[in-house]
């Protein structure tokens, strides 16, 4: 069984990365739209942790160009209709709200 988790709030905020992170399955992936993309800059805590955390990243490209973030090749940028498919692939979504 697998769960896509949708974050969209900043990781610089609260603790919801973390908390995601710590709960993430093998077959898991993990998908940051909105002010969640700021988990994307380089050099900080947030960007580190993902990158060597080794779970499936991907990102809202749309909400990246808005803020200038890169995307890292470690994770994967999708347009909404892949966020449709990803959607459909996975058992559950859980947005962390």
């Amino acid at each position: 069984m697998s769960t896509l988790h949708v974050l969209s709030h900043s990781p610089f905020g609260d603790s919801r990365l973390a908390s995601c992170l710590r709960i993430l399955g093998t077959h898991d992936a993990l998908l940051l739209c909105g002010d969640a993309t700021y988990a994307l800059q380089p050099g900080t805590v947030p960007f580190d942790t993902l990158q060597a955390n080794g779970c499936k990243v991907l990102i809202l490209a749309e909400d990246a160009q808005a803020r200038a973030l890169p995307i890292p090749d470690w994770a994967e940028a999708i347009d909404y209709a892949g966020f449709v498919e990803l959607s459909i692939q996975h058992d559950k979504v859980n947005s962390w709200l």
